[in-house]
């Protein structure tokens, strides 16, 4: 399907509304401001690539929900449809695994999901890749860095684009590893 501005904007009130006053972790950006990053990584890489982009973008924007916020899968299915419904599914961790077992899990979920799911799980790590937050230890960011490189692997295949540039800012993160918390 086509970009549609409108779709777009439904997806960004649902989110605003629903993300509420919270922050990217670490500043007082509001967080709507990584949900724009991960969309904009998105289209980005659709100048590049041919996929369903309103899928893409419209997923991108609402991936964090369930996961972050008090929204149901119910009401994305009737606002959005079944399909972005489980993408943004297979994006959200399921709290209820072990710590050490959330990411694996996700991605078996992603990898059953249409290509679009794939391209938004790599722009979500390339927008995080960033600087960390400052109250993060050393071993909690080398443990990031490296469910990048597990993501690259699992999904990588999905867009070159995306691949490329993960594969840039997982390597450019190594800056970020001995920053004093």
């Amino acid at each position: 399907m086509a970009f549609s501005p409108d779709m777009y904007r439904r997806a960004m009130e649902f989110a605003a509304k629903a993300h509420g006053t919270q922050r990217v972790p670490g500043t007082e950006m509001p967080y709507l401001v990584h949900l724009v990053s991960v969309a904009a990584e998105v289209l980005a890489a659709s100048t590049e690539d041919t996929f369903d982009i309103e899928l893409a973008t419209t997923t991108a924007i609402l991936h964090d929900t369930l996961e972050d916020t008090s929204a149901s899968e119910d009401e994305i299915v009737a606002l959005f449809g079944a399909t972005v419904a489980r993408g943004v599914r297979a994006l959200s961790k399921n709290a209820a695994l072990p710590k050490n077992e959330q990411m694996a899990d996700s991605l078996r979920r992603i990898q059953a999901e249409r290509r679009e799911i794939w391209i938004v799980k790599l722009a979500d790590r390339i927008s995080n890749l960033g600087p960390p937050p400052a109250y993060w230890t050393r071993e909690k960011r080398v443990h990031y860095q490296i469910e990048a490189g597990e993501i690259l692997q699992a999904l990588g295949k999905a867009s070159a684009p995306l691949a490329t540039r993960l594969e840039a800012k997982i390597k450019k993160y190594s800056d970020y590893l001995d920053e004093r918390a």
